[in-house]
């Protein structure tokens, strides 16, 4: 059974959805940030904190070891994609060489289980609806890390017996239902972010960049999901592979697409204000369009999301930004 849970990254806005998750699953939570973009705001009260960073093996391996951690769910990583492209070093010692760290850390400790945030961005550009088997060609430096810790996990786990789910992430994006949490940072490169900051201004803008691409409408076609579809696909799969001891590697997504300019609309719909959508060019290494194929996540976990819905995705995000605004 698992008991005791060290997330990495956990005062982020995946981490802190996962967290809440937990906690009402009766776990023990053990969240481990260095905060550089992390909050503290988003640090849940009734799991334990320690602002360390995963580089710091010994001190790491010391909380292993002293709160018997059965299970990690790591996702501490640097993830915007045009900041990787010109800081290729930075991406790679803390979403790599951070990576290998963590795992040094597991060596000869009580830790069974090891969930990692993997990405969408590791699969090659044009294969639009992919599955676990797609064509792996990663084309910004975030895409290429996440592989290189990929492989990392599954070497690890092969000398150290470790079970491992690898958890490819699609767009997410949301808040959770219960108000408390969402996502803060403002540096984000997050869709639904941009638009629902924008969203509450007196005249807003919603920017969407590139209208030529080769799709219904030109813009961009993601797989949007809500971070608390994600966060309970964590708790799920972790409790799968250390009941029946097996490894996995999974999309997480809807299996739908909704276009960039269907989002804009959408908050469009939804605003108290006249809202104007506007056009950039094309950002750099900004795929066409990719949809998740997630028929082995649902046969694994018995998958039925809860929030497969864009329209409470957008509610979602623009009560939390209203929150923010006024807290």
């Amino acid at each position: 059974m698992v008991k005791n849970i060290l997330i990495t990254g956990g005062a982020g806005y995946i981490g802190s959805h996962v967290t809440e998750v937990l906690l009402k699953k009766n776990k023990k939570v053990y969240l481990l940030d260095n905060l550089s973009t992390g909050y503290r705001k988003l640090i849940n009260k009734k799991a334990k904190f320690f602002k360390l960073d995963i580089l710091e093996t010994k001190k790491v391996k010391k909380i292993i070891d002293k709160y018997k951690i059965d299970s990690i769910i790591h996702l501490a990583a640097n993830l915007i994609i045009s900041e990787g492209q010109k800081k290729p070093q930075k991406y790679y010692k803390n979403n790599v060489l951070g990576t290998k760290k963590l795992l040094e850390s597991c060596k000869k400790s009580s830790v069974k289980n090891f969930i990692f945030s993997s990405s969408a961005a590791i699969y090659k550009e044009g294969q639009y609806k992919v599955s676990e088997n797609s064509i792996i060609k990663p084309k910004s430096v975030y895409g290429k890390t996440k592989i290189k810790a990929e492989n990392l996990i599954i070497n690890f786990a092969k000398r150290n017996k470790i079970n491992y789910g690898i958890l490819r992430y699609f767009n997410i994006a949301g808040a959770s239902p219960s108000g408390k949490i969402g996502l803060i940072n403002k540096k984000s490169d997050n869709l639904f972010k941009n638009l629902s900051s924008e969203n509450i201004k007196k005249r807003p803008k919603l920017m969407i960049y590139g209208n030529d691409y080769k799709t219904k409408d030109g813009s961009c076609v993601r797989d949007f999901i809500h971070v608390y579809d994600i966060a309970e696909i964590h708790y799920l799969i972790l409790e799968k592979i250390n009941k029946l001891k097996i490894s996995k590697v999974l999309n997480c997504g809807y299996n739908k697409g909704n276009s960039v300019l269907d989002v804009a609309n959408e908050f469009k719909r939804q605003s108290l204000r006249k809202v104007e959508i506007v056009y950039s060019k094309r950002r750099t290494n900004d795929l066409v369009k990719i949809i998740a194929s997630n028929n082995r996540l649902i046969r694994f976990i018995n998958w039925i999301p809860k929030f497969n819905n864009l329209g409470k995705i957008v509610k979602s995000c623009i009560n939390w930004e209203i929150k923010l605004i006024k807290s």
